[in-house]
């Protein structure tokens, strides 16, 4: 075997396609061989610096969609001491109750999709059943305002260096620090365990989302494209 086409569903519906070969030629054969199976629109992710294998994928008709920047997020940032708003009170990784935090992650999915749309939110590729979005309660932190969940943060427990995958407040709660001040309670627990810097991905035109994580210290360490075939 010379080269492997996969293909995977993500919970925002979209198809993403990955090719893994050992030539160029055979990389071009199934770069064109996958997506004519498969309904369009299709989309796929190349490390921007990786300039010969993105002309490649163009070449087979995919274009650029978005960026995404890859930051490496130090937990000991001098500004991560972050107050409170008032009322709202916060739970660390792993204290969340289910119930509520699915109740959440709904409400914020719908004001996404209201809004920007879900595609612009980072997206892990799981096979997960329909309408199920939340797979580890034990992986999310909450900010909490009158015993209802306002805001939510994902950790991927990765050993060496944790990833925050997903931080969203609600938008009745937006605008009053929630957001940086979860990211700020997370990244000093993970200071206290030992772990130096996590890993966090932010799309390129979310300027609010950018602004948070440059304001903190973290530093942009690598881009990825999305490309996208309709």
């Amino acid at each position: 075997m010379t080269g492997h086409g996969d293909v995977a569903r993500r919970p925002d519906g979209r198809t993403f396609v990955s090719v893994d070969a050992w030539s160029a030629a055979a990389f071009e054969r199934l770069v064109r061989a996958v997506p004519a199976a498969l309904p369009k629109p299709l989309y796929a992710v190349v490390d921007e610096d990786d300039t010969e294998q993105l002309t490649r994928w163009q070449r087979a008709g995919f274009a650029v969609h978005r960026r995404e920047w890859v930051y490496s997020v130090p937990t000991a940032a001098p500004d991560t001491d972050v107050p409170l708003p008032d009322g709202v009170s916060l739970i660390g990784v792993g204290g969340a109750e289910e119930e509520p935090l699915r109740a959440l992650d709904r409400v914020v999915r719908a004001e996404v999709e209201a809004g920007p749309g879900w595609w612009t939110m980072p997206a892990e590729v799981l096979p997960l059943p329909p309408g199920v979005t939340v797979v580890d309660p034990a992986k999310y932190a909450v900010a909490v305002r009158d015993g209802a969940y306002v805001g939510m943060l994902r950790l991927a427990p990765v050993t060496r260096r944790p990833r925050i995958g997903l931080l969203a407040v609600r938008e009745s709660a937006r605008r009053q620090g929630i957001g940086r001040a979860l990211l700020a309670r997370v990244l000093a627990d993970l200071y206290r365990s030992g772990v130096r810097a996590a890993s966090a991905e932010v799309h390129g035109d979310n300027a609010a989302a950018l602004a948070l994580f440059d304001g903190i210290g973290a530093q942009r360490s690598d881009a990825n494209l999305e490309l996208v075939l309709r």
